[in-house]
């Protein structure tokens, strides 16, 4: 249940900061009609299981450890944003987002300059934001997850019949 707890939490955060950086600039936040962003969610997953993983109990010199946690997410998470990026524009003939305008773009999904941020990302999830919800995650009641599921298996077959 933690894992999903955590999918539906970052799914939901990632939605709020990604609808108000929208608000702001102008363009359309992911393609689900719930208050969710899954892409954020499925993101941080893969972080917080990377380094339960691998990281959590194993000592090491702790640069090192988040220099290893950088480079591994960044590199997990661009491979998630290629895959996420060519998967929405073959089912939903849509292009959310491109980096041919940046200087180390590796095609339309993909650039060096956001596997930084990924790298970055991971690291501030892990060290920062992490401890300080976890404290919330481990409390949310079974049942209201299963809720979130049913609701969100609803928003993904209404969106998929609506849109497809």
């Amino acid at each position: 249940m933690y894992y999903l707890n955590c999918f539906f939490v970052y799914s939901i955060i990632g939605h709020i900061i990604e609808s108000f950086v929208y608000d702001i600039y102008g363009g359309e936040s992911g393609i689900f009609y719930g208050f969710w962003t899954p892409i954020y969610g499925i993101g941080c997953v893969i972080i917080i299981a990377v380094y339960n993983l691998f990281f959590k109990d194993i000592k090491m010199n702790k640069y090192l450890k988040a220099l290893l946690i950088f480079l591994i997410n960044a590199f997990l998470l661009t491979i998630m944003e290629y895959i996420g990026g060519i998967l929405i524009e073959k089912i939903f003939d849509i292009t959310f987002w491109s980096y041919k305008d940046l200087k180390f773009n590796i095609g339309k999904y993909i650039s060096l300059e956001m596997a930084l941020v990924w790298g970055l990302a991971s690291l501030l999830l892990i060290y920062l934001i992490k401890p300080l919800f976890d404290k919330f995650i481990n409390k949310i009641p079974t049942f209201f997850t299963i809720g979130l599921v049913i609701l969100f298996s609803i928003d993904v077959i209404v969106t998929l019949v609506s849109k497809i």
